[in-house]
This record gives structure tokens, C-alpha cells and sequence, in this order.
């Protein structure tokens, strides 16, 4: 399993490959893909279990800032993983049963650029490096090498959306919020889109951070039994059920999810504090929602 001490890392790409590439050591039967690149060209990876045919799908790093979603997102599929290999049970549930039914497909990291621009600065932008300096510097960043927020990038209520950015004075590409010219303008957004047209999805969690909450409707979209998976997730973790406001909703990814399938979609914003949230915050966070991710799996 991952030592401690990669959770003491902050998730940037380097600390993610060492990460990687320790699971695929360890556990023959887990498989990495490339599903697109970023802006930068960095690779957007994602990590497969189980059954390929059916899967759920948990994403996180969507924004620079919530970096930390990444190294929750792979601290449970190591646990995951040993779970199967050594056929212990996680929370009572036999994972690698569990996993021949219906698999599990994690992309750790959503905004590569983003993290990397967070953690690191202007520089890690490469060619992108002045434009992010120019549109408000990295102390605060969100959104991926170009100022565009991913998860505003999605066609999902995008014309209330962009009346709602205008109105706030969002109009150009800036740390966060900004949802581009047009749906899926950004590779990045196009890549987790694409992999989501295969069919093999059965329901998916984005991770954000933060505010200890469960976002589960959008537009018209109100399936009971999607209500139903919020309330366990939410009895499990203490997390609260709510609805985003503002400018937090629309052009989401959980928001496009469930309007394009009309399948059952979650946003599930870790921690509280003030992103990005302390690294000394992991283990708390990690353990509080531990029963949940398992649930998110199988349910």
C-alpha cells in the first residue's frame, strides 16, 4: 500500500506519478489509461479496476485549488486495491466481488495545468505563463493554463450560465468562473466528455472542495433514486444534502452528466476551511468520507 508519506505530498504531477506508479507495482490486475492531454500537454490520466463494461466514474482536481481531491481520489483506490487483492473487506463489503459486477474508473486529476500552476506558479504554464500573470497571478487559481474553470466548460444550462458571468463582471479568461467561449472549448473538458459518450457509466462523483456537502439534481433532472444514493452518502459522511446558488450552478460537470444521460450525478465538495485546504487536513477528511466513497462504488 501507498506509504503515509505520499499523503503528505501536495498532489502536483510528480507526486501523482510516484503515486501511480507504485499502484501498478503493486497490483497487476489495475489498469492506466491516457484519456486526453491538457493545454500543456500534460497527460489526463485514468486508473481502472473491475468491470470495464459497466463502471462508475469518481473525478476530482477539476480546479487548481482543490488539489487535494486528487490524493483522496487515490489513497481509496490503493486501499481499494488491496482490499481485492488480499480479499479484506472495506467497510464490511467485499470489494473484489463487488468490482466483477460493476468496476470502478478514477481520473485523479481533471485540470492537470490548473495543479500544477497552483502549486508551482506562473511558469508551469509554459507558453501560458504571462497570460496567467496577466489576468491575476496564481495565489488563488482554479481554472486550467488559458483562465478558463473547467467546470463551468460543460453544455449545461450554459446561456443562464454566461448571463450570470456577464452580470458578474466575468467576460475574459480569469483564475475562476470563467467558462470559455464555448461548451467543451478545452481539451480538458473534452477528454472526461468523451470517455463519458462510451456508455460504460452507470453514475458519477466529481470531487471539490469544499463545505462538507452532496449536490445531486440539476434543471429537471429529480430521480428518486438518485435522491435516495444522496441520502446514504450524506447519512454516512455527516455530509449535508444542498443546492448549489449562483454561479456555482450550471456548467458542471455533474450538471452535463445527468442532463446529457439522465443517469445519476453527485458533486461532493470535501473538507471546510479555505482552499486550498491544508494538507494537514487529509487524514481527517480521508477518514470522515471513507464510508462513503465505498458506498459511492457500490450503491
Amino acid at each position: 500500500m501507498l506509504e503515509h508519506e505520499f499523503m503528505e505530498m501536495k498532489a502536483d504531477r510528480k507526486a501523482r506519478e510516484m503515486m501511480i506508479g507504485k499502484m501498478l507495482m503493486d497490483y497487476g490486475f489495475l489498469t492506466r489509461d491516457t484519456i486526453g492531454e491538457s493545454r500543456c500537454a500534460r497527460p489526463i490520466d485514468m486508473l481502472c479496476v473491475g468491470n470495464r463494461r459497466k463502471q462508475v466514474l469518481f473525478a476530482g482536481a477539476f480546479h487548481g485549488m482543490e488539489w487535494i481531491t486528487s490524493l483522496i481520489l487515490l489513497k481509496f483506490l490503493d486501499e481499494l486495491c488491496f482490499s481485492v487483492m488480499t480479499g479484506q473487506a472495506m467497510c464490511g463489503v467485499k470489494m473484489g466481488v463487488m468490482l466483477n459486477q460493476r468496476g470502478l474508473a478514477v481520473i485523479p486529476c481533471v485540470n492537470p495545468d490548473g495543479v500544477e500552476i497552483q502549486i508551482h506558479g506562473a511558469e508551469s504554464a509554459g507558453n501560458y505563463a504571462d497570460l496567467i500573470r496577466s489576468i491575476g497571478g496564481t495565489a488563488k487559481w482554479q481554472a486550467n493554463a488559458v483562465g478558463v474553470d473547467i467546470n463551468h466548460n460543460f453544455s449545461a444550462g450554459w446561456d443562464k450560465l454566461k448571463k450570470l458571468e456577464l452580470e458578474n463582471g466575468i467576460n475574459k479568461p480569469s483564475p475562476t468562473r470563467y467558462g470559455g467561449e464555448f461548451p467543451e472549448s478545452e481539451p480538458e473538458t473534452r477528454s472526461i466528455a468523451s470517455y463519458c459518450r462510451s456508455g460504460n457509466i452507470s453514475h458519477a462523483i466529481a470531487f471539490h472542495s469544499q463545505g462538507e456537502e452532496i449536490y445531486w439534481n440539476f434543471g429537471d433532472y429529480n430521480d428518486m433514486e438518485a435522491l435516495k444514493m444522496a441520502r446514504v452518502m450524506s447519512y454516512s459522511s455527516g455530509y449535508k444534502i444542498a443546492e448549489p446558488e449562483g454561479l456555482a450552478g450550471g456548467g458542471g460537470f455533474k450538471d452535463w452528466f445527468e442532463e446529457k444521460f439522465r443517469q445519476p450525478a453527485f458533486t461532493v465538495e470535501v473538507g471546510r476551511g479555505e482552499n486550498p485546504l491544508p494538507i494537514e487536513d487529509f487524514d481527517g477528511i480521508y477518514q470522515k468520507i471513507r464510508e462513503m466513497l465505498v458506498l459511492g462504488v457500490v450503491l
